[in-house]
């Protein structure tokens, strides 16, 4: 039996890569809490041996050698209240008790020379167990640790894995599909992960075996092993597109600085260069907009806005309305970042987007709240008047 248990842990050390002194830990562990059960020991009284080295698997409990059983614990003595002078009644005075004797650590002489003929009173004595009395708990011990070792250790090699995929993108292939709930299954590698409705991109279908990109937004610990956080509509999805498209981004020379996104519809990004020759616009775009077209391609026809960021914010708000053409931007003073913005007539749809989307993700972008308004004014307003 020894040599098959220490087989198979150096077989799981290699196929699985569980470390084998972690689960022999283990499993030590779990003998000593089921013979202390059985044998109604102290937990310090049983002795565990396993040596993968030597094959040594053994067991042993400990016993003090006595002429005589300590004798059964005295009732505890009732607590004595005090008087004072003055005849008052003082607090209860504390009651030394003393500790309940466990028989099952002690063995009587004659016993413990049967076993040893050398033991003697006032000594120790350890007291092995034979396989068939332990082997039963060894074996069932051994299969329910080695079965949770390797539950945590893939647990754990899982979330490794993910963990280091985290604020990635991750190829995934649909598993399910559940149209009621309106989930999506998606495996991951080794692992499983959920897509919900609201990560879903607005009217892409998936359907079962699809291969599908998904960006990682988080990994977390559960009881039922690492939880994967997964997402098609996070602007990081876009982000790590364009770096993994565009050179100049992913060697640093063009930085993403700010990046709005409504999924299946537009994305607004804002991309700067620390180098004054390399326009950061035309990178991101790629000759004959190869490099942006692939991208809308993968995320089903998005639209996809590029502008220069600019330290100087109406510079910035004024680029970030794209496609439409701005008069003049004026920051307004106020706790909250607020601006109005003028734009040509002919602009202001343009300019406000459908259902307010083109306001909406530049508002998002550059943080500011925005004020958008035609260049005539609207029907009925009148100009401030100048100061004199």
């Amino acid at each position: 039996m020894n040599n098959e248990f220490f087989e198979a842990l150096a077989m799981l050390e290699k196929e699985r890569g569980i470390s084998a002194e972690e689960l022999i830990a283990k499993i030590t562990k779990a003998i000593e809490s089921a013979v202390k059960k059985d044998y109604e020991v102290d937990e310090d009284r049983i002795k565990v041996e396993i040596d993968p080295e030597s094959g040594k698997f053994a067991v042993s409990i400990i016993k003090d050698v006595v002429d005589e059983m300590p004798g059964v614990r005295r009732p505890d003595p009732e607590p004595v209240k005090e008087q004072a002078e003055d005849g008052d009644e003082m607090e209860e005075a504390p009651v030394h008790r003393e500790p309940p004797v466990n028989l099952h650590n002690y063995i009587l002489t004659p016993d413990a020379q049967e076993i040893r003929k050398t033991a003697k009173a006032g000594g120790q004595i350890a007291i092995p167990l034979k396989t068939k009395e332990f082997g039963r708990i060894a074996a069932q011990t051994a299969k329910h640790v080695i079965r949770q070792g390797l539950r945590e250790a893939e647990r754990s090699q899982l979330y490794n894995e993910m963990q280091s995929k985290a604020h990635e993108i991750v190829g995934a292939v649909v598993t399910r599909v559940d149209d009621k709930r309106g989930i999506v299954s998606l495996e991951l590698g080794k692992g499983e992960a959920i897509l919900p409705r609201n990560e879903q991109v607005p009217g892409e279908e998936l359907y079962e075996g699809q291969h599908v990109k998904v960006y990682v937004v988080d990994v977390t610990v559960t009881d039922r092993g690492p939880k994967v956080m997964i997402s098609r509509t996070h602007p990081g999805l876009v982000k790590r597109m364009f770096e993994m498209e565009v050179p100049e981004i992913f060697d640093g020379t063009v930085e993403i600085r700010a990046i709005s996104r409504e999924a299946g519809m537009r994305t607004k990004m804002a991309v700067w260069s620390k180098d004054e020759n390399v326009d950061p616009v035309g990178a991101c775009i790629g000759p004959h907009g190869q490099r942006v077209s692939s991208i809308v391609e993968e995320l089903g026809g998005e639209k996809i806005d590029i502008v220069r960021y600019s330290d100087d914010p109406a510079e910035f708000i004024s680029a970030a309305l794209s496609p439409a053409s701005v008069v003049k931007v004026e920051l307004l003073e106020g706790d909250q970042k607020s601006c109005r913005v003028t734009v040509p007539d002919h602009q202001l749809s343009l300019a406000i987007g459908n259902k307010g989307q083109n306001a909406r993700l530049t508002a998002r972008l550059t943080g500011y709240n925005i004020d958008i308004r035609p260049e005539s004014g609207y029907y009925g307003e009148e100009e401030p008047a100048a100061e004199k």
